[in-house]
């Protein structure tokens, strides 16, 4: 049976892990996202040899130490917060950035990614929890960015969709709620013309404990982490 909520206790068995969450998405137009922050090399090269090539980490320095030590063709993602500073690091590699929450992250993804030589893959964050703490644009801010004269310009970005953190809570009615906000959101801001950069394709809400209801309301991408690789390792 696939992991899927908080109360079980995962298989430390990470290729079977890889293979039914494999056999579950695929079906359902959707790909898996193992999240191996924390996790060590010898983990991820389980996975990779295990079929599961797209791994995300939410650390700019850990994410740089990754890409060097592991197989070239692995597609990395950034899911975490990223700092504006810290974009130059990864800017060479990263095949698609999740937490784009600003025009200003926008721009220096751009910039970084015109001395790179790259056209970047970015995914819009929106606010969808009832958390303060969870970063995100807002819709308003959404419609904005869309609708306004600096997103066409920036020629070395491509936004590729959107992503969502639903509230950290026991409550899957709410979780279910904010996902189905968001695919509302998407399909709107799909259906109307749109810069040349922006092409609406991929949707990334879902982790461990409710990544069921996500592929149910229309995820395209999973991030998986616990239910991958068990539980976190703690870290200092």
């Amino acid at each position: 049976m696939l992991p899927g909520s908080k109360r079980l206790i995962y298989s430390m068995d990470i290729q079977n892990n890889i293979k039914q969450f494999h056999d579950y998405l695929t079906p359902n137009s959707c790909r898996l996202v193992a999240v191996s922050k924390t996790k060590p090399v010898s983990l991820i090269m389980e996975a990779y040899n295990a079929g599961q090539r797209v791994f995300g980490e939410n650390k700019v320095q850990e994410l740089t130490e990754k890409s060097t030590q592991l197989p070239e063709d692995i597609e990395w993602h950034m899911i975490g917060h990223l700092q504006r500073n810290k974009v130059k690091y990864i800017a060479p590699f990263v095949s698609l950035i999740h937490s784009v929450d600003s025009l200003k992250l926008l721009k220096e993804i751009d910039k970084q990614a015109k001395k790179a030589g790259r056209v970047i893959n970015c995914l819009l964050q929106i606010h969808i929890a009832r958390e303060e703490t969870k970063f995100g644009l807002s819709e308003d801010e959404l419609a904005e960015l869309m609708h306004g004269s600096e997103l066409k310009e920036l020629t070395n970005v491509r936004i590729v969709g959107m992503m969502g953190m639903a509230t950290n809570t026991d409550d899957l009615t709410q979780v279910r709620s904010e996902f189905s906000g968001l695919k509302e959101l998407f399909d709107r801001t799909s259906s109307v013309d749109l810069p040349a950069n922006v092409q609406m394709k991929e949707l990334s809400i879902g982790m461990s404990g409710d990544y069921k209801i996500a592929v149910e309301e229309g995820s395209t991408l999973v991030r998986i982490g616990t239910a991958v690789f068990g539980a976190r390792n703690k870290v200092a």
